[in-house]
């Protein structure tokens, strides 16, 4: 579609006839991505009423959520979803026009950080003393328990402009890390509180392609708590206070990229219900069939 077309189009977003408008709505969101940056200056540049200004926004906020809706359904398909990106996925929903290059650098800046004090001397307990030490001390991430209903620290900007985050967020940054440098360190998915564990998963293993959850789990971080190490039998104590026997879950499991993103997906969907704000609901909810879809 030309730019004259384009423009055409826009210029009847305010038509007072609803099968008009209908028309022009469903060109420009089939259009996409593409007629994005024209609906945005219009909508900055606009001189039209408040049906254009609100027409508009909706059809900025429905492209947004139709590219990240397929972005999702891409990633998860993938052999091996990276972490990070679909944490960033899941930003984008909050953050649809962030410019993902700053995070990024503080993220390779983290990681530098971390890989300046790393060798290949340094053992399993070493290694995440390392990563502890330049993620909680140095650049001062930590801990914060949300209110209610406050769904801010799920969300990847937040985290790193705040430095702070709950489990979940925190281990999702934590475990990216140590993943962009081949540590193996995973994601456990308990009831009622977020994981890391480390495990013995090699390099032997990662060439042959089998999965994380055939590696022996060493021990277990607690992201949440500045990375403090757990043994296993502090966790299967945790689960007996939470009336659940460690039979009953395999706790040892580490949990894959995708559990990760839709364990932050139902955080979100359950922070918007307290807030009862049911639209963001449903389309986290949508988002998150398609990470269920088999």
């Amino acid at each position: 579609m030309s730019s004259n077309e384009v423009s055409a189009l826009i210029s009847l977003i305010e038509d007072p006839d609803e099968t008009i408008y209908a028309h022009v709505r469903s060109e420009l969101i089939l259009h996409g991505e593409n007629v994005l940056a024209a609906l945005e200056f219009h909508w900055q540049n606009s001189n039209h009423g408040p049906l254009f200004l609100q027409r508009i926004e909706e059809l900025i906020g429905t492209i947004h959520y139709d590219s990240l809706y397929r972005r999702l359904k891409s990633w998860k398909e993938q052999a091996s979803p990276d972490l990070l990106e679909g944490a960033l996925l899941l930003n984008r929903y909050q953050y649809p026009e962030f410019d993902e290059s700053e995070l990024k650098k503080e993220f390779m800046k983290l990681r530098r950080d971390i890989w300046l004090e790393l060798n290949d001397n340094l053992t399993a307990l070493e290694t995440v003393h390392v990563m502890n030490h330049i993620i909680f001390n140095v650049h001062g991430f930590k801990g914060m328990k949300s209110a209610s209903g406050n769904g801010q620290n799920n969300f990847l900007t937040d985290v790193m402009n705040s430095k702070k985050g709950n489990a979940l967020s925190l281990g999702v940054l934590y475990c990216s890390l140590a993943q962009s440098l081949e540590i193996p360190v995973f994601g456990v998915n308990l009831p009622n509180h977020f994981l890391l564990c480390y495990t013995d998963y090699d390099e032997w293993m990662r060439e042959e392609g089998l999965p994380a959850e055939e590696a022996d789990l060493l021990f277990y971080i607690n992201p949440y708590g500045a990375g403090n190490i757990l043994h296993p039998t502090e966790v299967e104590d945790f689960l007996r206070t939470q009336l659940i026997e460690p039979d009953a879950f395999d706790c040892s499991t580490p949990c894959s990229s995708v559990e990760m993103v839709k364990r932050m997906l139902n955080e979100m969907i359950h922070s918007y219900i307290v807030q009862n704000k049911t639209d963001r609901v449903t389309e986290l909810q949508a988002l998150l069939s398609v990470l269920l879809e088999a």
